[in-house]
């Protein structure tokens, strides 16, 4: 979705936004439970890591308690596009995308929360390794460039403790919720079952009853309010 940038510049005024840019900079939204400081720590890492490298910038604790559903979709954000297959493991600064992507303009565009949605047809394997392998040319960092990023570490060990167990209850709730909801369908679908299978006993018990009486004699015959 991104344009080509002009080779002619040097690597680091191609690929990576400076807080020193144009003051009319754009500048990407943050996702709900993100604060700016940790959006921008994001960026780092992704430009570290690379994009949805997930694994590696959970284990370097510069975000305790993200998970790698937040972080793709405040990646997202910061690309202005929905779809990051293209971009997938690249060390790349995802403002410079983003950018791009927020001078793209047409009636086919179609945007959710500043990011483009996708509204073709997806991407084959081939033309998504086609896409990589150019954006890489285009905007990925030097390794001596990505290499250099420091990251933040969590000021406090048992802050970082304590964001452990949160998220551990959080998900552990999530679980039991799920749990519940599938009790609920087994539950619904064994009633089903049940009441369909009620059905055919009663007409065969009615039908057997009406045997019963006609093979009395007629003398003999049993009231109905017997029978029932």
């Amino acid at each position: 979705m991104a344009s080509a940038t002009p080779r002619s510049m040097t690597a680091g005024a191609r690929n990576i936004l400076r807080s020193n840019d144009s003051a009319s900079l754009w500048n990407y939204t943050v996702a709900p439970g993100w604060s700016m400081k940790e959006a921008e720590i994001l960026r780092k890492a992704l430009m570290k890591f690379g994009v949805g490298n997930w694994s590696k910038i959970i284990e370097s604790n510069c975000l305790v308690g993200k998970t790698n559903a937040q972080m793709n979709l405040q990646t997202q954000r910061m690309l202005g596009q929905q779809s990051t297959a293209e971009f997938a493991g690249l060390h790349i600064d995802p403002r410079v995308i983003g950018q791009k992507n927020s001078l793209i303009q047409g009636d086919h565009i179609r945007r959710k929360n500043g990011c483009i949605v996708n509204t073709g047809a997806k991407l084959s394997r081939d033309e998504i390794r086609r896409r990589v392998a150019e954006n890489k040319e285009l905007y990925e960092l030097t390794e001596e460039e990505w290499s250099a990023i420091e990251l933040p570490l969590p000021d406090d060990p048992q802050l970082l403790l304590e964001a452990k167990r949160s998220e551990k209850i959080r998900l552990e709730l999530e679980l039991k919720n799920v749990q519940r909801q599938i009790a609920m369908l087994r539950k619904s679908g064994r009633k089903g079952e049940t009441d369909s299978s009620d059905s055919p006993r009663t007409e065969m018990e009615s039908d057997e009853r009406e045997e019963m009486i006609e093979d009395q004699p007629s003398g003999k015959r049993p009231r109905i309010e017997e029978i029932l």
